[in-house]
């Protein structure tokens, strides 16, 4: 057994420090947080002890239940970059662009160990594709990556579209990874169509960060559906929840001696094994008595005319007791019918939105990941 303790963020070259000797056993197992979390931060935090083969134990966002500290062993974070490392066609230099306290900034760094390559650091802070072009810049290994959330390449991509300079750099990257969210096919088109090569990740802090590139597992992963929910295994799974037996043996389960973590993602796995996700399991509503998947409304919604980047959250209604609701930063709104219409046409009835609201701003978590539990609350209010 091996302590863990917390580790701040506030200084990634500290944290990598730290991070090969957890991965060589020789360290403390790392929680890393950001410097001011709940007084934590001091690096003197002790949570417990662990097994001697965790590493890392990763605090999930909450972007749509209570958060959980799972536990990451070093095989399951080494067996996660040499997959990917495989799937990327080498090692590489990374560059670092998400908070270093979630298992996509996490990874980054793993990687960069793995390979033995000096990662480069993007200042903490506002997301600026300026800034960002200059960090890419010093990458000087062959092979290039970073990883990133679909708000920041869409960002990136608008500042190409002006910029010439920035266009140059991100076809520089051999590979940038967009995850940690659904990510519009416009989006992923718009990048071919620049010449910029991304892939759409999937996967979660349960599987050691994404797992399945463009549809397709990598390394010894595989994933199939039962009753529409997918199911994971291979060497990337965690050891569970830290301090929380139920919420293991809830989600991980053990099949004629094969592990499986049960995602909470609907979706299907076709006869080739491609993956596709439909959406989240707790993230469906009855509506007059019928259920409505909020991600189908939201991918919907978001092919429509201005409302490219909208999100779709649950209302309670005096009517059907549930309804989706359109949220969208913007000063106005678009026609509500149309949108009522659109996914009458598409998905029935039951999944047509009762309102649209206009934010000044979208709520973000650290991860940046929309805040889902924030904007059912405002929308409540």
């Amino acid at each position: 057994m091996r302590p863990v303790r917390v580790v701040p963020v506030g200084d990634p070259l500290h944290l990598l420090a730290e991070l090969r000797l957890a991965l060589s056993a020789t360290g403390d197992a790392l929680l890393p947080a950001p410097s001011a979390q709940n007084g934590t931060g001091s690096g003197r935090d002790w949570l417990g002890l662990v097994p001697r083969r965790v590493a890392v134990v990763i605090e999930t966002s909450g972007s749509t239940a209570a958060p959980k500290r799972v536990m990451l062993s070093t095989d399951a974070l080494l067996a996660s970059a040499a997959a990917s490392s495989v799937a990327l066609g080498g090692d590489g230099q990374w560059l670092l662009a998400l908070p270093a306290h979630y298992i996509a900034g996490v990874q980054v760094l793993v990687r960069s160990i793995a390979a033995g390559t000096e990662p480069v650091l993007l200042p903490p802070g506002h997301f600026d594709p300026v800034v960002f072009a200059e960090y890419a810049g010093r990458l000087a290994e062959p092979l290039r990556f970073t990883s990133l959330v679909p708000v920041q390449l869409a960002r990136l991509l608008d500042a190409a579209d002006a910029d010439p300079a920035i266009l140059a750099v991100l076809r520089r990257f051999t590979g940038i990874l967009v995850g940690g969210q659904a990510v519009a096919p416009a989006l992923i088109d718009r990048a071919a169509r620049h010449r910029i090569r991304v892939l759409r990740t999937y996967g979660s802090s349960e599987t050691a960060g994404g797992c399945v590139y463009d549809g397709v597992p990598i390394g010894n992963t595989l994933v199939r559906a039962v009753d529409g929910q997918l199911e994971i295994s291979g060497a990337v799974l965690s050891d569970g929840y830290l301090d929380d037996a139920e919420r293991t043996g809830d989600r991980f389960l053990d099949d004629q001696g094969v592990r499986w973590y049960r995602t909470g993602d609907l979706g299907t796995v076709a006869a080739d094994g491609t993956v596709s996700v439909t959406g989240r399991a707790d993230n469906v509503i009855v509506s007059g008595g019928e259920k409505v998947s909020l991600d189908a409304v939201e991918t919907l919604v978001r092919t429509l005319p201005g409302l490219g980047e909208a999100f779709v959250v649950r209302a309670a209604d005096p009517v059907w007791g549930q309804a989706p609701v359109v949220v969208l930063a913007a000063t106005v709104a678009p026609a509500l019918e149309s949108v009522r219409a659109a996914a009458a046409s598409a998905l029935g009835r039951a999944a047509r939105p009762a309102r649209i609201v206009t934010v000044e701003t979208i709520p973000l978590l650290a991860s940046g990941k929309p805040d889902r539990q924030a904007l059912e609350a405002l929308i409540a209010r």
